[in-house]
């Protein structure tokens, strides 16, 4: 490790673990408060560390460059463990934020983050990792054009609904307002 990494090596995993979309180096770059080339280079680093190249173990988990970014993933073969962790924990209840973005995700799939938070007007980071972590939801791909992670629901969630297909859920357009009241009830506001 270089003298010029060490410092900036810390503040990479503090971003990247926190990161729930893959993070291009510029922002890593700007996160860290270090040039993009002095970032590259962390990466490189970090990546060979975390895959045993240094001399040390294999770890859990890798560093990997997807959809025009980065981003700490559990390693492929390991799956089994974290599907074998989550589906033996005790079983919890959804909040109410929870089922609005699972609904928001379940009825405009492929859908991003930023989409869903718009649609419910609050921030839903929280709520989509804790969905992440259930296997209700799942990363489908990133947008081409802005790197944006589309989420979509699993299988795991159409077996808890007892459906076999999305296509299942009940049509939404039954209950909603039709708005045929027009704006009346907002006079005088």
């Amino acid at each position: 490790m270089t003298t010029e990494t060490s410092s900036l090596i810390p503040r990479l995993e503090a971003l990247l673990i926190v990161a729930d979309e893959p993070m291009s180096v510029t922002a890593l770059a700007a996160g860290a408060g270090s040039p993009v080339k002095e970032v590259r280079a962390a990466l490189a680093e970090l990546r060979a560390d975390y895959d045993g190249e240094s001399g040390g173990p294999e770890r859990g988990f890798q560093l990997r460059e997807v959809a025009g970014g980065w981003r700490i993933y559990v390693r492929e073969e390991l799956d089994g463990v974290i599907t074998d962790f989550v589906g033996n924990q005790a079983p919890a209840r959804l909040s109410q934020a929870a089922l609005e973005t699972l609904a928001v995700i379940a009825y405009k799939q492929p859908v991003t983050r930023s989409q869903v938070a718009q649609i419910r007007a609050v921030n839903v980071d929280g709520v989509v990792r804790t969905l992440l972590g259930r296997g209700l939801i799942t990363e489908m791909h990133a947008d081409p054009e802005t790197g944006a992670m589309h989420y979509g629901t699993t299988s795991l969630l159409l077996e808890k609904l007892g459906i076999n297909s999305i296509d299942e859920l009940p049509h939404i357009s039954p209950l909603l307002d039709d708005g045929s009241d027009g704006f009346a009830g907002l006079e005088g506001i």
